[in-house]
């Protein structure tokens, strides 16, 4: 099988089409730049990524795969979803597609498209659905990514506070006025600087917040100086 790798500019992806359903653009925290996605699917793992300390930027539809099995007429071509590149320098092409829509054709498709990111030292990931508890709590912080959010004095107070694990809303009330400290703390649960457990329940005012690990705080306290890098 022979590839050929058409890229294009990061971050271009998705299509216009006159008349069809369209979705917008997902502003990405990581690295303050639109990313497009097609389904409700997609918009879940991009705040997945989005979310992760590791990750530093994220491409959609960033190139398009063409081949023809031997002694085939017929050129099959494939796009992937996303490109995603991690704080480590490593890459990972994700395809985004529920178990149950995987025809075999489209099996093949990804199968191919895993051998052509192995042949440049890429990994490749077919995903699902998203856990749903997972998919509610991150719909819920992504609304206070933007770095607008941040108020310092308060954020070190809440990481004060919640030095000792305690619950959500007891925390906020230590710090002061829930309205004017809940927006800080939950950028702080999206930036990984603070720590709940996103997939056992969906936030609440009893949820209990603790420490980051020293490694997510240590990758979050050098995020404002990284620069995305999608670029293979």
């Amino acid at each position: 099988m022979a590839c050929v790798l058409r890229a294009g500019r990061a971050g271009s992806g998705v299509p216009v089409v006159p008349g069809a359903a369209q979705f917008p653009w997902y502003w990405a925290a990581t690295s303050a730049e639109l990313v497009g996605y097609e389904s409700w699917v997609e918009l879940s793992h991009l705040m997945r990524l989005d979310a992760e300390p590791e990750v530093i930027g994220v491409a959609s539809q960033p190139f398009r795969l063409s081949w023809r099995y031997a002694g085939g007429r017929r050129r099959i071509r494939h796009t992937p979803d996303y490109f995603v590149r991690r704080r480590d320098g490593r890459a990972v092409v994700l395809d985004v597609r529920p178990d149950e829509w995987v025809e075999p054709e489209d099996a093949a498709k990804f199968a191919a498209t895993a051998v052509a990111c192995a042949r440049v030292g890429w990994g490749y990931e077919r995903v699902g659905v998203i856990d749903s508890v997972l998919a509610a709590n991150l719909r819920w912080l992504s609304g206070y990514r933007h770095p607008r959010v941040r108020r310092e004095p308060v954020a070190e107070s809440l990481r004060t506070v919640f030095a000792q694990p305690q619950g959500l809303l007891a925390g906020v009330r230590a710090v002061g006025d829930p309205i004017a400290v809940l927006p800080v703390l939950f950028h702080l649960l999206w930036r990984r600087e603070l720590a709940v457990d996103l997939v056992g329940e969906r936030l609440s005012a009893a949820t209990v917040v603790h420490p980051a690990t020293g490694a997510a705080r240590e990758v979050e306290s050098n995020a404002d100086a990284s620069a995305a890098s999608v670029a293979g």
